[in-house]
């Protein structure tokens, strides 16, 4: 691994260790919203960590830290993981939480990097591919920095967001990325979680910029550490569009 790549990950181990430690900052106001044949429930985890419960399917996007934190949610069905920084792929904490069941999506990057165990479980997507696993449609989003000095931390074809086609919901889940054109041209958006913190991911400006334009039905910020998710919501309701913003407690 070269130097810098290698300070990357420690950065993002770093941050992945200071998050949960961080009093809340915001309260939430909501945590489902209405699918086919009932709701779907979001529980905000830690950072760029969440759980999804849709039914009798349960999925877990970026599962990083103490295992404890997922104490009474049943094994997960599907596991999400974006990209290889600390804060979004740890080895150790996915041998604690997978069942029998359990299906994971990866990137190429992070794939190669699995345990022969846990490849065993898993499919790798690359950028624009699609798939299906545990009953839920799957699309591989691009997710990577556009700008100069940010360049080294996400790079353009490296790593995933997803969109989730589950129970007549649309849900995008952005990773670590900034404000990129293939976020702005999605459609038909029920749900998004969007990235906003420097210098890994964007500005609040750019991400609330972003939401205005592809305007999904509800936007929760996350993996916003430092960042004023009081003014994303604010410059996005000024923004005119029809998106709700929820804030939760990620720290």
């Amino acid at each position: 691994m070269d130097h810098t790549r290698r300070e990357i990950m420690k950065a993002g181990m770093a941050l992945a260790a200071v998050s949960v430690i961080f009093p809340a900052k915001a309260q939430e106001t909501a945590n489902s919203i209405e699918m086919e044949g009932g709701e779907l429930v979001i529980h905000p985890i830690s950072h760029a960590s969440l759980v999804l419960e849709a039914g009798d399917r349960t999925i877990y996007v970026d599962p990083v830290g103490e295992p404890s934190a997922y104490d009474g949610f049943p094994a997960p069905d599907l596991v999400l993981i974006t990209h290889e920084h600390g804060d979004h792929y740890d080895a150790e904490t996915l041998r604690a939480l997978v069942g029998e069941q359990t299906q994971m999506i990866t990137n190429q990057a992070v794939y190669d990097m699995l345990p022969e165990e846990l490849r065993a479980i898993a499919s790798q997507l690359a950028n624009g591919e699609s798939t299906e696993s545990a009953g839920i449609g799957i699309d591989a989003i691009p997710a990577y920095n556009t700008t100069e000095d940010r360049l080294q931390y996400h790079p353009e074809g490296r790593d995933n967001g997803y969109v989730l086609s589950l129970s007549g919901v649309r849900v995008y889940i952005a990773g670590d990325t900034e404000d990129i054109p293939e976020m702005r041209a999605l459609e038909n958006i029920d749900l998004a979680f969007v990235p906003m913190n420097l210098p890994y991911t964007m500005t609040v400006e750019q991400a609330a910029s972003a939401v205005n334009e592809f305007t999904p039905g509800v936007v929760y910020p996350y993996h916003y550490q430092g960042s004023d998710v009081e003014q994303f919501k604010s410059l996005v309701e000024e923004g005119g569009g029809e998106t709700e913003v929820r804030l939760a407690a990620w720290y």
